[in-house]
């Protein structure tokens, strides 16, 4: 570590707050507000309230607290519906920094939402399809325990005979590989839906008894995860600009004899449990704010860092989206050093927009200053 202490703050700031080393080339370049497209457009007190939600948990961790503690505390002491004081506070608390990979500033923009279901307590005619608590010997190993070099990496399996095998793919579990065991947390009545809820992952259940019962992440079986979609492109079956949700909808809607076959090709399966509250918790352990969380790869930016989001809405291109966002999740489809999912939250509009969010964009790391 000696030959660390004369680096700038900045650079071990990264070292700290990374969750891993960048796999590929990975570049921050330093610049001013003026340079952020829409940044004195932005109602900026709601990112502050978003970014507020996960200073706790940045504070917590001890590979966090230095760098965070600062303008965690400073957050606090604004009053969340002051819009002076929050741009007041960014601007004077962060430098931006240009995000970019290989080289590039731009980058691939996805969206999720928090998926809509029917279902309910016990199996009948209607309500066949089941949703999965964890396993007891589902094993999620956090490899950045035994080399820094690792961290943020994460794989899962089950020991057999003392060693950490692979578990259970999609396709064995479907086939009844955990059946009887009791995991069974409730069940639905489209296993369309329940795909989607998988890749979401969380999602509000309708049930039959009238309640309404909330689903998030409890962790996943560990086999990476793979794209229906981008499986009908090779195809044939779906064209390149028509890959969205409401089409691969439409496609396994037209074709229900196939639907299993395709749901195969995806090995990666997601276990859930109940939670309170109303919406869904990210990677970071923060409540998810709708339009102001983004899921990234933190391999390349640290969970809990204000984004300064540079794109265009997903059902109208010609209308840009600039926001100031918060890095408060992950996903198995995240992946590289310019690419975000953008979390529209609930409801038929965020389902609609989630589905045909495919976009091109560039984003600016917000990193505190030096105190």
């Amino acid at each position: 570590m000696r030959a660390f202490r004369s680096l700038p703050f900045l650079v071990l700031f990264l070292l700290a707050a990374c969750e891993a080393e960048p796999p590929v080339p990975f570049r921050l370049e330093p610049v001013g507000f003026d340079s952020l497209p829409g940044w004195t457009e932005d109602r900026l007190e709601e990112g502050l309230a978003a970014f507020r939600k996960g200073c706790g948990h940045l504070v917590a961790r001890a590979e966090t607290a230095k760098a965070w503690g600062g303008v965690c505390k400073a957050a606090e002491a604004i009053n969340p519906q002051d819009a002076k004081a929050a741009r007041a506070f960014f601007e004077n608390r962060f430098t931006p920094h240009r995000v970019l990979g290989d080289g590039k500033a731009e980058g691939l923009f996805t969206g999720y939402y928090e998926a809509s279901l029917r279902g309910a307590w016990e199996r009948d005619a209607r309500y066949r399809v089941p949703v999965y608590g964890r396993p007891a010997d589902l094993v999620m190993v956090d490899l950045g325990r035994f080399r820094e070099e690792w961290r943020g990496e994460v794989i899962a399996g089950r020991v057999e005979a003392g060693a950490l095998k692979p578990y259970v793919t999609r396709a064995e579990i479907e086939a009844g590989a955990l059946s009887g065991q009791g995991l069974e947390i409730l069940w639905v009545d489209d296993p369309v839906d329940l795909f989607f809820l998988h890749i979401q992952g969380s999602g509000r259940v309708e049930m039959k008894d009238g309640s309404v019962l909330h689903l998030n992440y409890a962790g996943k079986n560990g086999h990476d995860y793979r794209s229906i979609g981008r499986e009908l492109i090779a195809r044939g079956e779906i064209s390149k600009d028509n890959a969205s949700m409401p089409a691969l909808r439409t496609w396994l809607a037209a074709h229900p004899e196939r639907m299993q076959e395709l749901f195969s090709i995806n090995p990666s399966f997601v276990f859930f449990r109940q939670r309170q509250g109303e919406g869904p918790i990210g990677s970071l352990g923060a409540p998810l704010t709708p339009g102001r969380s983004l899921a990234v790869d933190r391999a390349f930016l640290p969970l809990g860092a204000p984004v300064w989001l540079d794109t265009v809405e997903p059902l109208n291109r010609d209308q840009p989206l600039r926001r100031l966002v918060v890095a408060q999740d992950t996903g198995g489809a995240i992946k590289g050093a310019v690419r975000g999912d953008f979390f529209w939250g609930y409801g038929e509009e965020a389902e609609r927009k989630a589905g045909s969010m495919k976009t091109t964009g560039t984003y600016y790391l917000l990193l505190p200053k030096a105190e």
